[in-house]
């Protein structure tokens, strides 16, 4: 082990843990603007309830988001400072712009809209939300474009002098075809995580409180959580699609692995379970449906889709000698448990509705128990998508032109990445605990009671009548 292989696992750590917020926080800053936005417009109390008790849920989680995600930058400079150097005209751009104009818009936003209940107007209050709720996904935006330049370099030049890429076209970059597909995808991913989220609070209190007075409001909010969800799942899944057909374009490889595809085929099948040798070069066995790959890849059914070993080959001769392939079983699992995992939830999402047909109430303990999990499913889906991401570009740190092992920091011995990693890990964890105990608080609470407080008696006790007992 050595500094570069905890560097690696730092931000590994570092990214998924952040991941585990961000989808929620996009998600349900525009969910609970909708459902403001129905408060506003129709008047009726139960939606004014649900906004106040799912915006809390935002809240928290918001917190603990920028937190993670203001440790996650720093490793650029601590860990990174290589790849800093080399791609900091491009890179950090899109990093300042993301916290300069969008995440400042965003906390601006939200802070009038937390301070600003009876005290704005209430369409301005309402204006307050949208307004964090776009903020949040320019800054997801503004993040995936700097993303997708590590997957598909676009817009710059490498100064033969400096030895450093730099920009020379903004929009370039902001419009590069791998961003442009990535940002709808993962926006999709986000809903489906929020939508859940809906559906596993109000689950709980309608099944354990069936004579609630505010059970009108938990039936809306799991068939609207519901549908979300569902509709949030066909976005994943034709965005998904256009993805892998743009990544079989730019990143070959990937695709290759994601399939474990050791050899060219025209058509190319699409892998449900292969098993490969150990040291991942060629495959065992393989369970397969004919033609799907071709499409998936390439939008015919009979298309040309490169293989690892003759990728590898090609590389080799292009870059070098070394190993271009990344580690199967890690691209190949990941790709099939973000898969998987997305369409349970999904599925139970369609068992809820179902549930709820004809004006019927759940009250089934099993489905309580699928509608807790129901959360957790798409955050390990949005996890094991970016472990592919990530992992299915290696060695590339930017593809074809900088390798991972030259972008960490040279100066940066092992010991100091290790002591930072465990410390990082044991704060993490301590936050994880603290921001489950708080969602699971306030949404055990239930939904505000909206009836307004009594008003206090300021009489004089000197001016009251005298009062006997006898």
């Amino acid at each position: 082990m050595d500094a570069l292989d905890v560097a690696r696992w730092q931000f590994g750590v570092t990214t998924v843990y952040h991941f585990l917020f961000v989808p929620l926080t996009i998600g349900l800053s525009v969910l609970v603007a909708i459902l403001q936005t129905l408060w506003h417009r129709t008047g009726d109390e139960k939606y004014l309830k649900l906004t106040k008790f799912y915006g809390k849920l935002f809240l928290i989680n918001f917190a603990m988001g920028v937190v993670t995600g203001i440790v996650q930058e720093f490793q650029f400079g601590m860990n990174w400072s290589d790849y800093s150097r080399f791609v900091g005209d491009v890179f950090g751009s899109f990093l300042a712009i993301e916290a300069l104009v969008a995440f400042f818009l965003e906390s601006t936003f939200i802070g009038l809209w937390i301070f600003g209940w009876d005290r704005l107007p209430k369409r301005l209050h309402l204006a307050s939300i949208w307004a964090a709720a776009i903020g949040t996904n320019l800054s997801a935006y503004f993040i995936l474009a700097a993303n997708s330049f590590m997957q598909n370099p676009v817009g710059y030049r490498v100064n033969p002098e400096s030895g450093r890429a730099e920009l020379t076209d903004f929009v370039a970059v902001l419009t590069n075809k791998v961003a442009l597909i990535t940002f709808p995808h993962t926006i999709a991913g986000a809903f489906l995580v929020a939508g859940s989220l809906l559906v596993a609070v109000a689950l709980w209190h309608l099944i354990r409180n069936r004579d609630s007075a505010d059970t009108p409001a938990y039936r809306f909010a799991a068939k609207f959580g519901s549908w979300v969800t569902l509709v949030a799942a066909a976005a994943v899944v034709i965005t998904g699609d256009i993805q892998g057909k743009i990544m079989t374009q730019v990143q070959p490889m990937k695709m290759a692995a994601a399939e474990g595809l050791y050899a060219t085929e025209s058509p190319a099948s699409f892998s449900v379970l292969t098993v490969g040798s150990l040291d991942g070069t060629r495959e065992l066995f393989a369970l397969k449906i004919p033609y799907l790959l071709s499409y998936l890849g390439t939008g015919d059914p009979n298309g040309t889709v490169q293989g690892i070993n003759d990728l590898q080959a090609q590389y080799t001769a292009q870059y070098g000698a070394g190993s271009y392939t990344p580690i199967i079983p890690v691209t190949y699992w990941s790709f099939r448990f973000m898969i998987a995992f997305g369409l349970a939830a999904a599925a139970i999402a369609l068992l809820v509705l179902w549930t709820h047909r004809k004006g019927r109430t759940p009250g089934s303990r099993w489905l309580l128990r699928a509608g807790l999990v129901m959360p957790l499913l798409p955050l390990v889906a949005n996890s094991f998508g970016w472990i592919f991401t990530e992992m299915g570009r290696q060695p590339w740190i930017v593809f074809g032109e900088m390798l991972t092992r030259d972008g960490v920091s040279r100066s940066v011995s092992l010991a100091e990445v290790l002591t930072s990693f465990t410390a990082f890990t044991l704060i993490y964890a301590t936050l994880a605990v603290i921001e489950f105990k708080l969602l699971v608080r306030y949404a055990r609470a239930g939904v505000p009671d909206l009836t307004p407080a009594p008003e206090p008696d300021d009489t004089d006790d000197a001016e009251r009548p005298l009062a006997f007992a006898y």
